[in-house]
């Protein structure tokens, strides 16, 4: 497995694992303590594993957490999505910067998205398993959603939006956000 940075995003990493191929399919190791820990991140921060399952077109995001924030690692276990990070960390060298990555269960790539950054994705085939590790409980009193759509953040979703939940279609601006978050 390697770690590399993510350049638009300071503190992000993406990790790879080395898939072991055969006739019978492959094996990967997914999460690895020491290569986690060799970026400078606490394996034993994480406290929480969440999967989510969408469809084609599916769009979630974009989220974050109020407070402390919260720092995740999410993977695509089955499928392939469209996976965004927006750096809204306002003492960030890569403020408002914005990765894109294509996650798959071909690939178990993982994404790490420091606290005090925004996450979304979209579904690019029939079924997506999209899977978790958070380092803190979840505690919905401090979710914030930022309006996938917003002009200011011009994600390139590459699919036409087929669903939402109700909070990712009501979700406010990135201004709104932004001057929530600083107040």
């Amino acid at each position: 497995m390697k770690a590399t940075e993510v350049p638009e995003i300071a503190g992000a990493y993406l990790f790879e694992p080395t898939p072991h191929a055969d006739e019978r399919g492959f094996f990967c190791r997914t999460f690895d303590a020491d290569v986690v820990r060799s970026v400078g991140l606490d394996p034993a921060a994480f406290v929480q594993d969440s999967v989510s399952r969408s469809v084609r077109g599916v769009l979630r995001g974009m989220h974050l957490r109020s407070g402390a924030g919260e720092a995740k690692l999410v993977r695509c276990s089955y499928g392939r999505i469209f996976d965004v990070v927006v750096d809204l960390r306002a003492d960030s060298p890569t403020y408002l910067g914005r990765a894109y990555f294509e996650l798959s269960g071909e690939t178990q790539a993982t994404v790490y998205v420091p606290a005090g950054c925004a996450h979304g994705f979209q579904s690019l085939t029939e079924t997506s398993d999209v899977s978790y590790r958070i380092d803190r409980p979840h505690d919905p009193a401090e979710d914030v959603t930022i309006a996938f759509d917003d002009p200011e953040l011009a994600v390139p979703w590459p699919l036409p939006v087929t669903s939402a939940s109700a909070r990712d279609r009501e979700a406010p601006s990135l201004a709104e956000v932004l001057k929530h978050l600083e107040g």
